[in-house]
């Protein structure tokens, strides 16, 4: 990518960097209605962890938290809406990447639009497909014994969610494009995902873990969005956890946004 064509790209006003973004959101649903297939891990991953973590572990734990199942169920739905965001999220870069080496970005990358319009249109479909997964584990939850007590706090933790996807979608981003296939970003998101999720409130309390475990899960974001989340949705404290989260969220777009551009910009 020549220092030319980077200076082109920053030479294109606003209005046409939304136009762009909104064609390229356009072309990113077409793909989905013709690849419906990609649509699964939205519908049957809220579907299956929902059953599963309910009716395998909401006995144990919910007795542990003295509510026995439907004192669970209370617990972990809201958590469970911060699982998504993050883990719905690496989605982005593996579809990135494939992109990458179908030679699609190749293509765009010779257009005259933003280059920037690219990851914002990426960012914007797999933010409609979180909030689309979040619809379908409401339903779920509702079915299994949720019960809704604050319809404002619901829409609320759901943005708040959106809002720190959106910050780790563009980590991802990065992942795709200096990664050099899909099943690397997809192995180096699992190395991410999997003690973030894990070693936070998600599922369970964490008064019981390890001291040291207790640390990195007051350092954890997810923890943070998951008992804000929490607070929104079934009451409690809210503020502390909330700023955080939407400190954690600047944080991340503020570094991993600019790079990310920076990186497709650059990429030969």
């Amino acid at each position: 990518m020549t220092a030319t064509t980077i200076d082109a790209d920053a030479r294109i006003p606003l209005r046409g960097h939304l136009r762009h973004t909104g064609a390229l959101v356009r072309r990113n649903l077409l793909w989905i209605r013709q690849d419906p297939e990609s649509m699964f891990d939205a519908i049957l991953m809220p579907v299956v962890f929902t059953l599963l973590f309910v009716y395998v572990f909401g006995g144990s734990i919910g007795q542990a938290l003295g509510g026995g199942q439907d004192g669970y169920v209370q617990y972990v739905i809201p958590g469970m809406i911060a699982m998504m965001s993050m883990t719905l999220s690496q989605g982005v870069g593996t579809g990135f990447s494939q992109d990458f080496n179908s030679g699609v970005m190749d293509r765009f990358r010779s257009l005259p639009i933003g280059r920037g319009s690219v990851l914002f249109a990426k960012v914007s479909v797999e933010l409609l497909r979180m909030l689309f997964a979040t619809t379908v584990l409401m339903i779920v939850a509702v079915l299994v014994g949720f019960d809704i007590h604050h319809w404002g706090g619901l829409f609320a933790a759901v943005g708040l969610s959106a809002v720190f996807a959106s910050s780790i979608m563009w980590v991802f981003l990065t992942l795709g494009v200096i990664l050099k296939n899909a099943q690397s970003v997809q192995a180096m998101g699992f190395l991410v995902l999997f003690p973030l999720q894990f070693g936070s409130s998600i599922f369970a309390p964490t008064n019981s873990m390890p001291g040291w475990l207790q640390h990195f899960t007051d350092y954890n974001p997810l923890s943070t969005l998951a008992d804000a989340a929490r607070g929104l949705m079934v009451g409690g404290p809210v503020a502390h956890d909330l700023w955080v989260t939407l400190g954690w969220s600047a944080a991340i777009t503020a570094v991993a946004a600019p790079y990310a551009i920076h990186k497709f910009r650059t990429k030969n």
